[in-house]
């Protein structure tokens, strides 16, 4: 009897270690306002509260403005070296500010940094101006962007996030614009890590308190107003696995820094993110009737990343579905199927399968050949 016995123990024991290693605790109290905290590749949501409440973003609205400006950029309607006349408006900005003269020339270039590591006013309005010739336009072209973007509950009336009843946005789209600034702008985006920025012989440093404690954070800016409170959006890369925190409406700096820290903590130690598939990777064939081609290679349109509890990996499950009858002209991109990922039998990502290669409608002979097959079946 005792040899029986230890297998037996064993076997209980790794059984536990399994369940243990699947526990995930709910995710931390934080105080504020709003928060949200998720992973860029993933898109999954790992801890939310109020997250599409209407709340006032204070300078988080400067990831809006830089996000238009790199816009510009790419499309070579400006250049980091052009050169930027001052306005008055722009030199009379009350806040925080990087310095500018008015009448003097600045660089697009120092613009971005003055707003991005200063949280210049006086720098975002200077480059609103020049991007659409005066704020108000430059507002408009902040909300085009936000209706593309799918930031349906936020409204841009200015470029710098000072206070006004119809200037307002929400945790999870505030995170949707910082998810594409990162994305669309890797090279610009590494400004947002820079600790500090001289201008003017003035000396200022990042207010984004966890540059300095978490080597790992890169970003990306913070906001503060009477009615906004404290704000912090923060992103962290740590391996493959980037998360983005937004923390709105806090009680002070080092709330915002604290809470934002706990987040990015949570997500990291209990989550772990995979990317399973490429775009256009071949996962499966399709059989098309009356095609040129007998048979389509079937994949993603997008790459598939998924965020699961650490340790988890292996037990992930991956289903291919099909559809039947599918029949010629088919166009390359055309879904014809899904691909489903599943853990311990909860759904985790579910994606459209598509053609990878155009099936155009095939000859006499191989529609006659189709037309008999089919009615066969």
């Amino acid at each position: 009897m005792r040899t029986s016995i230890a297998p037996v123990l064993l076997l209980l024991l790794f059984s536990q270690m399994l369940q243990a290693a699947a526990l995930v605790p709910a995710p931390p109290k934080i105080a504020a306002s709003g928060y949200l905290l998720f992973d860029m590749n993933s898109g999954r949501v790992l801890a939310e509260s109020h997250a599409d409440d209407r709340l006032e973003p204070a300078s988080l609205t400067k990831i809006m403005t830089a996000y238009a400006v790199f816009r510009e950029l790419r499309e070579g309607n400006i250049s980091l070296d052009d050169k930027v006349l001052v306005s008055e408006k722009a030199w009379k900005m009350p806040g925080s500010r990087m310095f500018i003269e008015v009448g003097k020339q600045v660089s697009v270039r120092d613009l971005l940094k003055g707003m991005i590591i200063q949280s210049g006013n006086d720098a975002s309005v200077a480059l609103a101006e020049y991007v659409a010739g005066d704020e108000a336009t430059f507002a408009k072209l902040m909300n085009q962007h936000a209706q593309r973007l799918g930031m349906a509950h936020s409204h841009f009336v200015n470029s710098t996030g000072l206070p006004d009843p119809d200037h307002y946005t929400t945790p999870r789209d505030i995170a949707r614009v910082t998810a594409a600034l990162i994305r669309e702008f890797p090279d610009y985006y590494a400004m947002y890590k820079e600790k500090a920025f001289t201008y003017n012989g003035i000396t200022q440093n990042n207010r984004n308190r966890l540059l300095w404690r978490d080597a790992t954070v890169d970003g990306v800016k913070t906001g503060h107003t009477e009615a906004a409170g404290y704000c912090l959006v923060s992103s962290a890369q740590r391996d493959n696995m980037r998360l983005i925190s937004v923390v709105m409406g806090t009680a002070s700096d080092k709330a915002r820094a604290r809470e934002s820290q706990t987040l990015l903590n949570y997500g990291f130690r209990f989550f772990e993110t995979h990317k399973l598939y490429s775009a256009g990777q071949p996962l499966t064939k399709a059989r098309v009737w009356k095609g040129e081609r007998e048979q389509v290679d079937l994949g993603l349109a997008e790459d598939l990343y998924v965020t699961i509890p650490r340790r988890q990996y292996k037990a992930l499950k991956i289903r291919s579905e099909v559809k039947p009858g599918l029949m010629a002209p088919l166009a390359r991109g055309s879904k014809a199927g899904r691909l489903v990922v599943t853990l311990e039998g909860e759904p985790v990502s579910e994606r459209p399968l598509v053609a990878l290669q155009d099936d155009p409608e095939g000859g006499i002979w191989r529609q006659l050949t189709d037309s008999v097959l089919l009615w066969l079946e």
